[in-house]
């Protein structure tokens, strides 16, 4: 039974066409996901839908029915209960969407008072029963916190216990579960598939994530700049993708054993502000032709999949990726950077006297190594203490303990400023790690006059020369940072960390909102870059896809230790830690997996504030007996430099 029906959906926010001619059906029980990249139009359907557009924001023409119901004809308040009470919305951002004053009870309580009349005590036993129906942790307590008490994880199971509590019909998830870790991720969409088979909702899933689709999906629409452009069935869809742009999406993605180059999509989403002409994807297109430039394509079928494409049928099979193998550079052998014993602990103030009452020990007795010329990733989930140890290695936060040992040389903090120069960092958020108020040269610049690199007449010409390595225009140097795209803005922080011509670079969860085609970009440029300078990484990640195929070594760090350790194919192909082999099983693939499937763990992280007596994992660890609650594991050795801290891994060696 068809439950949402959009037909023509057209809309506008002032001169720009954002959703255009956009048809697709929902049927109870069944998810639709909208893939694409972002600026394509996905939130703004969903948002249509809703009618909670931005200002400006008009639905121009077409037609929704919710149940055969005209929605787009509804008064306003009218609508007020159309919006959670048939159809409700899961929004990207959980800690922009609560209210950050509130406590979550309350707010769980205004949607149970505005629809189903309830208020006070029942209110409060059904706000209960929601945060547990969605794997919610002591949910009575949870009621009289705050959002930002609450982990990432624990607010997006919020954000959907607050959608669920009018009892929609239609839930649209929108990216819900863009940047958690990959536990987390594999959590809430647990609890997203189970809460719609008992209750035979209907389920918008926008996302750009291909893996995520492939598991949860039952049918497909690929959106590209307003537009759908292909349409099916889940398995036939990734069976056989029709259209040159879902075909270059799937050749973006890394894939397990893949080490050649991802295939990258040239250009971007065309602004939707302007006339278009022809195929809207012909100018990123690489099987284009004149008609594609000229002609607006129609819809066909092809092997049952709805595909709109002048080309579709007649294409190859595949796009074929090139699979060479990636050169090491000759002098990878050696160590550039031993860290040794490295702890940072914060302190914890009280009372008038700022008393130290305690220690949040966030990094905790690491050691590791760094050769020239390959890439250590460091993965876990967030709050194990990966971005900590990378600022600790550049002093950027004092360390309690341990010593750090870069080309031979110990940094401390009276030689750690002239020590940058050898190590650089590529932060999470190129946006607010660039300054707004400078040009991107003067943002290069300001590293090598800082550090005296090279003649002061020649850094002009070696930033031209730098922004064109990293892919950036020629006239990139004049403009601000927001004049960019975020994969631009991400190349702007690579060049500026390699301004000073660092040995080693320590990036910092760079591609974690990127989408996949400008993720495979930054991943080519690394890659490229390790290649031609020899340089060292430390990746900061939980992305364990992007882990597969850039590096050479992993560590998997939980509650500020490192757990295991070794070469990347072990580690992932043959992961031996509990806490390893769930991170692995939970990572979204568009491949069918053989095992057991993804393993659930019991809880939320420990806080490192107070964390465990032996063994940090055991509270969440299915394997946990008696001596991995009194004692730490030393380490195991398995071989070929792969060790694990686990007593279930030493009792079967």
């Amino acid at each position: 039974m068809t439950l949402l029906e959009v037909r023509d959906l057209v809309t506008d926010i002032g001169s720009a066409r954002v959703v255009d001619g956009v048809s697709f059906r929902v049927a109870a029980g069944e998810t639709y996901a909208l893939l694409g990249e972002s600026g394509c139009g996905k939130s703004m359907t969903a948002l249509s839908l809703m009618r909670l557009l931005p200002d400006g924001g008009r639905v121009s023409s077409g037609a929704v029915e919710l149940g055969g119901a005209d929605v787009l004809g509804l008064p306003e308040r009218e609508m007020r209960h159309v919006r959670g009470g048939q159809m409700a919305m899961i929004f990207q951002e959980p800690m922009l969407a609560l209210n950050p004053v509130i406590r979550v009870g309350e707010q769980i309580g205004e949607a149970l008072a505005l629809h189903q009349n309830l208020a006070g005590q029942p209110a409060r036993d059904a706000a209960r029963a929601l945060l547990d129906a969605v794997g919610v942790p002591d949910a009575a307590r949870r009621l009289d916190t705050y959002p930002f008490e609450l982990s990432g994880g624990l607010r997006q199971r919020v954000m959907i216990a607050m959608a669920l509590a009018g009892q929609p019909r239609l839930l649209i998830a929108d990216e819900p579960t863009t940047a958690l870790d990959v536990t987390i991720q594999a959590q809430v969409l647990d609890v997203l598939r189970r809460l719609k088979d008992e209750r035979q909702m209907g389920m918008l899933l926008i996302t750009h994530d291909l893996g995520v689709v492939a598991e949860n999906a039952d049918r497909v629409g690929v959106m590209y700049a307003g537009e759908l452009v292909e349409e099916g069935a889940r398995d036939i869809f990734f069976a056989a993708p029709q259209h040159p742009y879902s075909r270059m999406l799937f050749e973006a993605l890394p894939r397990p054993g893949d080490s050649g180059r991802l295939t990258t999509i040239p250009g971007q989403v065309p602004p939707l502000d302007g006339a278009m002409r022809g195929c809207r994807f012909a100018p990123r297109c690489p099987s284009a032709v004149a008609r594609c430039r000229d002609e607006a394509p129609g819809w066909q079928t092809i092997n049952g999949q709805q595909v709109r494409c002048h080309l579709a049928g007649t294409l190859p099979a595949s796009n074929a990726r090139a699979f060479a193998a990636h050169a090491h550079p000759t002098h990878a052998a050696q160590v550039l950077l031993q860290v040794d014993g490295l702890k940072v602990h914060f302190p914890i103030r009280r009372g008038f006297l700022q008393r130290t009452v305690g220690h949040v020990r966030a990094v905790d007795d690491v050691s590791l190594d760094i050769r020239a010329g390959r890439t250590l990733a460091l993965v876990g989930e967030s709050g194990c203490g990966k971005t900590t140890v990378g600022k600790a290695l550049l002093r950027l936060i004092e360390p309690t303990a341990g010593s750090i040992v870069l080309g031979g040389e110990t940094i401390t903090a009276k030689n750690a400023p002239a020590m940058r120069r050898q190590a650089q960092m590529v932060f999470q958020d190129p946006f607010s790690s660039l300054n707004p108020r400078m040009r991107v040269a003067d943002i290069l610049l300001e590293g090598m006059d800082a550090l005296g690199v090279g003649a002061a007449s020649q850094r002009r010409e070696a930033v031209m020369q730098l922004l064109n390595r990293v892919g950036l225009p020629d006239d990139a140097g004049g403009r601000y940072p927001h004049a960019f795209s975020g994969g631009q803005r991400q190349r702007i922080a690579i060049a500026r960390a390699l301004a000073v011509s660092p040995r080693l670079v320590i990036c910092d969860e760079p591609t974690s909102a990127l989408d996949v085609s400008v993720q495979a970009q930054i991943l080519n440029l690394l890659k490229d870059l390790q290649d031609s300078l020899g340089l060292a990484y430390l990746f900061i990640t939980h992305n364990l896809s992007v882990v597969d195929y850039l590096a050479h070594d992993v560590a998997v760090m939980y509650l500020g230790r490192i757990v295991e350790y070794g070469a990347a194919a072990d580690v992932l192909r043959a992961p031996r830690h509990p806490y390893t082999l769930a991170l692995v099983s939970a990572v979204p693939r568009i491949e069918a997996q053989s095992g057991p499937g993804i393993i659930r763990l019991a809880g939320d992280q420990p806080s490192p504030l107070n964390p465990p007596d032996g063994c940090h994992f055991n509270p969440r660890c299915p394997y946990a007996s008696e001596i991995c609650r009194q004692t730490y594991p030393d380490r195991t050795d398995l071989g070929n430099g792969h060790w694990v801290r686990c007593h279930w891994v030493a009792a079967q060696a």
